[in-house]
């Protein structure tokens, strides 16, 4: 599949807003984070603006941005319609519970409640999120149960090493953040190794002879292109990265988005709090680009069984 870059920074960015906002919830709720008015905007104002930004970039990818609002009537069917419907319903609660800890010093009672309900409504959102990809048999591999693991489990990772950002900034670190952190960090890079061994060990399921229902007569080979020349189909699903390309660059989300956070995130458990607060960005900005491979990867490294008509 092309990958289309806002459709990646959408994924990326929301789905550490989300993981993010799951997280300081848990942790405000739960009395680990002190409810001081600064912690509470930058906490809450960064989930919520990577989940606006990233939101508001998908829309970038579509024809006509401004129909966006009909997706929303389709969720009885439609992942993509779920998906809008609960990253729309996640801002009331999250707001409110932002609104408790930022003016009022509050994250317990009906605050803390209300944190919990976006806390579950951002995980709901991710999930919606992935089964958009897991939902497409056409697609061999997205159509697997590791793909909407992956999603929710790259969510909490991100906003886990956000979170011990923020938390190191505003001196009210505790130690439980980073064990979360590195926990999240290697389930996620377990369930991604399995990922990408599964995809690497699929078998095709289909050809020209099942496709066409002409197999049972032998051999069915292409006796000419359906078209002369590119077109949208062929552009859009039959992207084709080089399997030296993506042996490169899967090595390279393995070192930027997992061993290196998950090195630095340890390393700051021991550090002077200065050297680990450094640690902690440097964890950030390496887990930023190694999403971005991941992500390009997910697009690049998929293929719609349409391209069988076209001779692949």
């Amino acid at each position: 599949m092309h990958p289309a870059y806002s459709v990646i920074f959408f994924t990326t960015a929301s789905g550490a807003g989300y993981g993010l906002l799951i997280l300081a919830a848990i942790f405000a709720v739960g009395g680990l984070l002190p409810a001081t008015s600064l912690l509470g905007f930058v906490v809450v104002g960064l989930a919520l603006g990577l989940i606006g930004g990233g939101l508001l970039s998908s829309t970038f990818h579509l024809g006509r941005p401004e129909r966006a609002i009909n997706a929303f009537s389709q969720w009885r069917t439609s992942w993509l319609s779920r998906e809008g419907v609960l990253a729309v319903a996640t801002f009331l609660p999250a707001g409110l519970f932002g609104i408790g800890w930022v003016f009022l010093g509050k994250t317990t009672g009906f605050f803390g409640w209300m944190g919990v309900a976006a806390a579950l409504l951002a995980g709901a959102t991710v999930i919606a999120t992935s089964m958009i990809y897991a939902s497409l048999s056409t697609i061999r591999q997205w159509n697997l149960a590791t793909v909407p693991v992956a999603y929710l489990g790259l969510g909490l990772m991100s906003g886990a090493v956000l979170l011990a950002v923020v938390t190191r900034l505003f001196g009210v670190h505790t130690p439980a953040v980073d064990v979360v952190a590195i926990a999240s960090i290697v389930i996620a890079w377990g369930v991604k190794l399995a990922y990408w061994t599964t995809i690497d060990r699929l078998q095709p399921t289909s050809d020209l002879g099942t496709a066409t229902g002409l197999g049972r007569f032998g051999a069915v080979r292409l006796l000419e292109q359906p078209h002369t020349e590119a077109n949208f189909l062929m552009h859009e699903m039959g992207f084709v990265v080089a399997r030296r390309h993506a042996r490169r660059l899967r090595s390279l989300a393995h070192v930027a988005l997992f061993a290196l956070p998950l090195m630095l995130t340890v390393a700051a458990l021991w550090a002077p709090a200065v050297t680990a607060a450094v640690m902690a960005v440097g964890a950030v900005g390496s887990l930023a680009v190694g999403l971005l491979v991941e992500r390009w990867l997910f697009f690049a490294e998929a293929r719609h069984d349409c391209m069988i008509w076209y001779g692949r």
